[in-house]
């Protein structure tokens, strides 16, 4: 039997007619889906097969969704979505914080969830063909090691620092354009584009997690900085290594 090449979506929801309608829409934009109700059945999936991505709801039988995204994302960078009906701000920013690369409200356009899935399968793949001379990706900075190609960062300690889909491309905009002040709108416009909504604070979340992370290693802590009414600036000056 030939290999599905299509897209592989795990999607975690208990409610029948939800899933249904999703299923059915991922089928229809050429992707395969993978209905689960609930985290355990996720599991005997991803054990079976890999996915590229996975779509999570947040209220679900058993385990619920912040706790098996959160276990998902200690385990690698699948890319993650949460498709919830609790859509108040702190579910949203509970949701990126533990490592979600988006957040859906419910009710949803079908369109918007489409749009946001083929953006998080750009990111995750990469859209951009071309072939690069070595070192194209590669960076260094302040003892930091850093190919983006392959997702790789290794801190001065020599320890590897995993980022999740969004963290990587937020760090790749801040490397490619050191020493200078970056806006919020500018960062958002960046790495989400038509994706990003009036309002959103997705970067404000994950500048913060980005910037805990590169803290727990030596200089980390002083890479990225703040500029009062400006935006953010990565100070530390970048060669191609």
């Amino acid at each position: 039997m030939e290999p599905d090449a299509r897209p592989q979506i795990a999607l975690v929801e208990d409610d029948d007619e939800i899933r249904e309608l999703v299923v059915s829409l991922l089928e229809r934009e050429g992707m395969a889906a993978h209905p689960c109700r609930t985290a355990a059945e996720f599991d005997a999936l991803v054990a079976e097969r890999p996915v590229d991505m996975a779509l999570v709801d947040i209220m679900l039988p058993g385990e619920d969704g912040l706790s098996l995204c959160r276990r998902v994302r200690a385990m690698g960078n699948l890319p993650l979505m949460i498709v919830s009906a609790r859509s108040d701000d702190v579910d949203r920013i509970v949701g990126l914080e533990i490592g979600a690369d988006d957040y859906l409200p419910k009710p949803f356009n079908p369109r918007e969830l489409t749009a946001r899935i083929k953006a998080l399968l750009r990111r995750a793949r990469g859209a951009d063909t071309t072939i690069l001379p070595p070192g194209e990706h590669r960076y260094a900075f302040e003892g930091w090691l850093w190919d983006a190609d392959a997702r790789r960062l290794a801190a001065p300690d020599g320890q590897t620092v995993e980022l999740t889909g969004g963290e990587h491309d937020l760090l790749l905009c801040l490397v490619q354009r050191p020493q200078r002040v970056l806006s919020r709108d500018q960062l958002l416009d960046w790495t989400r584009g038509r994706e990003a909504m009036p309002f959103d604070r997705t970067i404000d979340v994950q500048l913060g997690r980005l910037r805990r992370k590169l803290a727990a290693h030596p200089g980390g802590e002083a890479l990225i900085k703040t500029v009062r009414g400006g935006g953010y600036v990565f100070v530390a000056p970048v060669r191609r290594a």
